[in-house]
């Protein structure tokens, strides 16, 4: 008789996207219909006239949100926007969702009625229809899974392995102030836990606040994009830390990187506040997410027509793969640039 264990490996040795790639590597796609599977922001389905690009993205209560200090209304607009995100990330346009939810019995009807204000405020905002969906009982909490669906041309879909040698590297808005946001709102929490009876110092912090309880996905710069024909090699959104997503372009692409820390944007209150809890500021940008930003990487030749579109800053150029994929500080140095954003799947 063996008294072997049976072999055991834990979710976080591979990581949320370690873990999909394992799951899923031996499933190949079947139906000429299926353009892109698993691996990109969105899969794609070829519906003859049009491209239809479809995200899913899941959030758990205790993992994704905390209830002590997110309003349900913020919460409902959120969920919708962590998944048009994706959707606009391919340079497509959202069109409908699904959201599904599971939940406990301590929610009244009043308190979805809120949830689903936000969510109703959300597709007003982008434009988008839900259709359909489904509820469950939970006994661990909330739990919210969206899928947005939405539409684009085969030649301006955006994907992220076409990043090219030489491509400039583009962000979108700034980074960091989401993650500073959250710290604030945790420090809060903390304080409370330990005397019920203190008020919540929040004065003065209301942009790094609004950017972790209602981000905003960036439907103006992809409607910008298509106004000057810009077309970028490469794009993904910026939810789990700029580092952890330029190694996905990196990768995918089969490419280096070499970004520029002066040319990585971040808010003046989120550089403050960064020094306030004593962290670096390129740190929160490069490991913090949620911002809901878009990277993405463009033709040197279409330089003028970025140079002169709002809130967009060039951050940095595509390098050969042997290169790695790298961070030139402000003072002179050059560090190599870690994957360390937001892990899904770490205990």
């Amino acid at each position: 008789m063996s008294n072997s264990e049976p072999k055991r490996t834990e979710l976080g040795q591979l990581g949320e996207f370690g873990l999909i790639d394992h799951l899923t590597s031996r499933l190949k796609l079947r139906n000429t219909s299926s353009v892109v599977g698993v691996g990109d922001d969105a899969a794609v389905i070829d519906n003859g006239k049009s491209l239809t690009v479809v995200s899913t993205d899941l959030l758990i209560e205790g993992i994704h949100f905390d209830l002590s200090y997110t309003p349900l209304k913020h919460l409902g607009y959120k969920s919708v926007v962590v998944n048009v995100s994706d959707i606009y990330a391919m340079n497509a346009r959202p069109q409908q969702i699904t959201m599904s939810l599971g939940i406990s019995n301590r929610f009244s009807v009043e308190a979805l009625e809120e949830f689903y204000a936000g969510v109703e405020a959300a597709c007003n905002f982008y434009g988008v229809d839900l259709v359909g969906g489904d509820t469950s009982s939970s006994n661990r909490g909330l739990i919210i899974s969206v899928t947005a669906i939405g539409q684009g041309q085969a030649d301006k879909l955006t994907y992220r392995n076409k990043a090219k040698v030489g491509d400039l590297i583009c962000i979108t808005g700034n980074l960091g102030a989401a993650y500073l946001g959250l710290q604030i709102l945790e420090r809060e929490k903390q304080l409370y836990m330990a005397n019920p009876d203190i008020q919540p110092d929040l004065e003065g912090q209301d942009y790094l606040i609004g950017r972790q309880l209602k981000p905003e996905a960036r439907k103006d710069a992809v409607e910008a994009f298509a106004k000057v024909g810009l077309v970028p090699t490469a794009m993904i959104d910026i939810s789990d830390g700029l580092s952890s997503e330029i190694f996905h372009i990196c990768h995918q692409s089969g490419v280096g990187a070499f970004i520029e820390e002066s040319g990585v944007p971040i808010h003046p209150d989120a550089e403050m506040q960064a020094i306030k809890f004593n962290l670096d500021p390129i740190t929160c940008a490069l490991s913090g997410g949620e911002d809901y930003e878009l990277l993405f990487t463009v033709d040197p030749s279409e330089l003028e027509k970025v140079k002169y579109l709002p809130d967009i800053y060039i951050a940095g150029e595509i390098t050969p793969a042997s290169d790695g994929i790298k961070l030139h500080t402000k003072g002179g140095n050059i560090h190599d640039i870690k994957a360390q954003g937001w892990q899904h799947l770490s205990k």
